[in-house]
């Protein structure tokens, strides 16, 4: 039985987002209609009411600045006016963030996405100073990244609370695996949380968050709607159940190999994209990756996946298994 609601958190970007994959054209060129193709269905047939571009699933280490705003753009074009679209602005150079930040602004981006800056290792200090920095370039809100796995260091809870004094850094992108100090932030701030993690993506809904920015959404944004719904009602059993539902995609899609490489796979297999081509230095799936991606995706319950239209054997029996 659902248990008391309580109020609903501040969602500047949306609830449900995607870090959206860069589709490339056969050649490794950019494929902006194939990213316009993919963001109509995310936001239109998916349940997102956000998006996020050239983050890391974006491959944006291996994209060039004008690549980068050809591709927000576009999407900007295709949903802009359905669904929040997040550029992603953030590099390990302060300056290039805020020329990125300043061209994000100006093709229209509802807001930024900017990373702790990778490999330089800032202290404490520094990092307030970058963000603050990259909030004054521009009017948009602001979305901070902490992912110490990828950046080498973590964002503190003082340097996240001072963050907040910001008036243009509203939210957090939470990849830090550490629930106790989510927990403090959100006890002492205003900052809207989202959760950069899809095993974690119930844990973190419960204990506040605003919503997700996922790449498992790529191929169950519904259910993850579904998730955040049910937690806003307090019905935790139903959010559970969902949570449950999807641990075969989340395992197939963020444990067996790098992410963007294993949902730009699920994508093709599925029959929503093209190909999956990925940028060196990531390699493609191989086709044996493949076929124990599609074992896990068929763990799921069809209606939690995507669907497809492809004639594609091993998509038509992913799609089909385990009736709802």
């Amino acid at each position: 039985m659902p248990t008391a609601t309580a109020p609903t958190p501040p969602r500047p970007f949306g609830a449900v987002l995607s870090a959206m994959v860069t589709p490339f054209a056969d050649d490794g060129a950019l494929d902006t209609a194939a990213a316009a193709e993919l963001a109509v269905r995310l936001v239109d047939e998916e349940g997102h009411d956000g998006l996020v571009v050239s983050g890391t699933t974006g491959e944006s280490p291996t994209t060039s600045d004008a690549e980068k705003d050809r591709l927000l753009r576009a999407v900007l074009e295709a949903v802009g006016d359905r669904a929040s679209v997040v550029a992603g602005a953030g590099t390990n150079d302060t300056a290039h963030s805020v020329e990125l930040a300043r061209a994000a602004e100006r093709a229209g981006a509802h807001g930024l996405l900017v990373v702790t800056p990778y490999y330089s290792k800032p202290p404490q200090p520094a990092l307030l100073q970058h963000f603050r920095t990259v909030a004054d370039a521009t009017g948009l809100p602001v979305m901070l990244y902490d992912i110490p796995g990828r950046a080498g260091v973590a964002i503190a809870t003082e340097t996240l609370v001072r963050a907040a004094e910001h008036p243009r850094i509203v939210a957090v992108k939470d990849a830090k695996s550490d629930l106790v100090a989510t927990s403090h932030v959100l006890a002492r701030t205003d900052l809207a949380w989202y959760s950069g993690e899809d095993a974690l993506n119930l844990a973190l809904l419960a204990h506040g968050a605003s919503g997700i920015v996922s790449v498992v959404g790529h191929v169950a944004g519904r259910a993850y709607a579904r998730m955040v719904a049910a937690v806003d009602a307090g019905d935790l059993a139903t959010a559970r159940a969902v949570h449950t539902e999807l641990l075969p995609v989340v395992r197939g899609i963020m444990e067996r190999t790098q992410g963007v490489v294993a949902v730009k796979a699920a994508l093709e297999l599925l029959g929503v994209t093209r190909n999956r081509v990925v940028r060196a230095p990531l390699l493609a799936a191989t086709e044996e990756e493949v076929a124990v991606l599609a074992a896990d995706l068929a763990g799921a319950r069809g209606s939690l996946i995507a669907s497809s239209t492809t004639h594609h054997p091993v998509a038509a029996t992913t799609a089909a298994g385990g009736a709802a």
